[in-house]
């Protein structure tokens, strides 16, 4: 049997059985904002042709997908545990991005303005609020993020730099009224 051979039942397998495998992803992952079945699909099946060269050859073509397939899902659901929602980070990281919004020194702001900057943060677009919480608040790289999710690092930190002067743009109003 040749290696190719293991692509060939690999691509089968993924044209005749998508649904059913969006359908076990799902059924094994609740939807995050990073996350859901499809991206999972994805990553599995990318790594799996991939590497397909690599393996001996595959005998049972669903039992091998649906072990990565459970393997990746746990891989997200221990990431996804690990990490924790901005609004409950250390106060600090808080204060650090609230100075680089306000352009001012960190305790030179209210209460008030924190909370505005939380709220302002929760109503961005999905991209612009996920790159602000992995860089400011989670404390990923730009090169970690770009190796995670194969988006290039220049592209994240233009959806960064984004972010931010949409966060100073909707927030610098509230700053005045508030002051």
């Amino acid at each position: 049997m040749s290696q190719s051979e293991n692509s060939k039942k690999l691509g089968v397998f993924f044209n005749e059985e998508y649904s059913s495998l969006k359908s076990y992803v799902s059924s094994n992952l609740k939807a995050s904002v990073n996350r859901d079945a499809e991206d999972i699909i994805q990553d599995v099946a990318l790594k799996l042709f991939t590497s397909a060269d690599r393996y001996s050859p595959i005998n049972n073509v669903a039992g091998f997908v649906y072990r990565a397939m459970r393997n990746k899902i746990i891989d997200v659901l221990r990431s996804n545990s690990k990490k924790t929602e901005y609004y409950s980070q250390n106060e600090d990281k808080l204060n650090e991005f609230a100075a680089l919004i306000y352009e001012t020194p960190s305790d030179l702001y209210p209460e008030q303005m924190k909370e505005e900057l939380k709220e302002a943060i929760i109503r961005l677009k999905p991209n612009y609020k996920n790159i602000i919480i992995a860089i400011d608040f989670e404390g990923y790289t730009y090169k970690e993020i770009e190796q995670e999710t194969g988006i290039p690092t220049g592209t994240l930190m233009s959806r960064r730099h984004r972010a931010i002067s949409l966060l100073y743009k909707n927030l610098k109003s509230k700053k005045e009224i508030i002051s």
